[in-house]
């Protein structure tokens, strides 16, 4: 859920050390050397990921989030893979993260470049690289929360419709 909430890549959810979260802040900062391009992203954290992650149990001496079967280790990447499947063939993190650029780009008013920020897409064009200095954090809490609420509320309500329809 946190994956899906925050449209974080396997690696980066998994690997995720309880230091790197600010939960009264509402920040989650993801090291640069965890991060695809090597750089530090600032990811704000929905209410339902605060919730979320507030509710997660700790294991002594244990700094991962998602604490793996070894000592002071995460879980595997192969374990996102096995739940994933075990929830639904087809199911992948890419997909999640596709489907948050999907909604974000059909149904809301923010420009592709903050949902590409959100997503820690690296800018292509190196002029537009060039001249992109800041980060829209705002914008981007925004529309995490957004996507939050289109998870919680819009797409849940859609899902009781269409078992009701298929029923």
């Amino acid at each position: 859920m946190l994956t899906i909430l925050c449209a974080t890549r396997t690696n980066e959810t998994l690997n995720a050390q309880r230091t790197e979260f600010d939960l009264d802040n509402a920040i989650w900062i993801i090291p640069a050397e965890r991060m695809k391009a090597g750089v530090e992203h600032r990811v704000p954290l929905s209410d339902a990921a605060v919730q979320l992650l507030r509710a997660l149990p700790t294991i002594d001496e244990n700094p991962y989030v998602f604490p793996g079967m070894k000592h002071r280790k995460p879980l595997s990447d192969m374990s996102m893979l096995e739940m994933l499947r075990g929830m639904r063939e087809g199911f992948t993190v890419h997909g999640f993260r596709s489907s948050f650029q999907d909604w974000a780009e059909d149904t809301t008013v923010h420009p592709d470049v903050i949902t590409d920020m959100a997503l820690a897409h690296t800018i292509k064009n190196k002029t537009k690289r060039a001249y992109r200095r800041g980060n829209a954090f705002d914008r981007r809490r925004d529309l995490m929360q957004q996507w939050c609420d289109y998870l919680l509320t819009d797409a849940l309500t859609y899902k009781a419709k269409w078992e009701k329809l298929i029923a």
